[in-house]
């Protein structure tokens, strides 16, 4: 458990420890969310990548469009794949390429994640009034896009 922090020190800390501190507490209960349903929170993303695909994308691409290294990746799909929510096929146009689709089940464990994760955010910022957490929502993806530099367009 997690000893109480001084408020005087949360005032006087720099917007990166306080990003930080915000993200380790969201993303540590969106973990245990997903773990509920057997996958990760990069194991979430990835289905959720697929899940949204409205055309096939090769674990490379998909790689790049998730900001994930090619050995990150190819481990995360064997765990998805392991599960039965994934199957990698071959490209038709290029057999040595794979391309990862999500199965039914991959899809029924990602909408159920994807629903605990959005009432973990919620209980996160049930502190705040409905327009302050849409605010800091719409601050938080503005200053995201605007950051253009290379590498910058991870999803993790």
């Amino acid at each position: 458990m997690n000893a109480p922090v001084d408020p005087g020190c949360v005032s006087r800390a720099g917007l990166n420890w306080l990003l930080h501190r915000a993200a380790h507490k969201l993303g540590s209960v969106a973990q245990d969310a997903a773990a509920r349903h057997g996958i990760t929170t990069r194991g979430q993303l990835v289905l959720s990548a697929l899940a949204s695909e409205e055309y096939r994308r090769t674990q490379l691409a998909l790689g790049q469009a998730l900001g994930l290294d090619k050995t990150t990746l190819t481990a995360e799909l064997d765990r998805l794949e392991r599960a039965g929510l994934v199957v990698r096929e071959p490209d038709p146009t290029d057999r040595r390429v794979r391309v990862p689709v999500i199965t039914e089940r991959g899809r029924t464990v990602q909408a159920e994640v994807e629903e605990l994760q959005v009432e973990v955010e919620n209980d996160f910022t049930a502190g705040l009034e409905p327009a302050e957490a849409h605010c800091l929502r719409a601050l938080l993806e503005r200053l995201i896009v605007a950051d253009h530099r290379p590498g910058s367009g991870s999803c993790l």
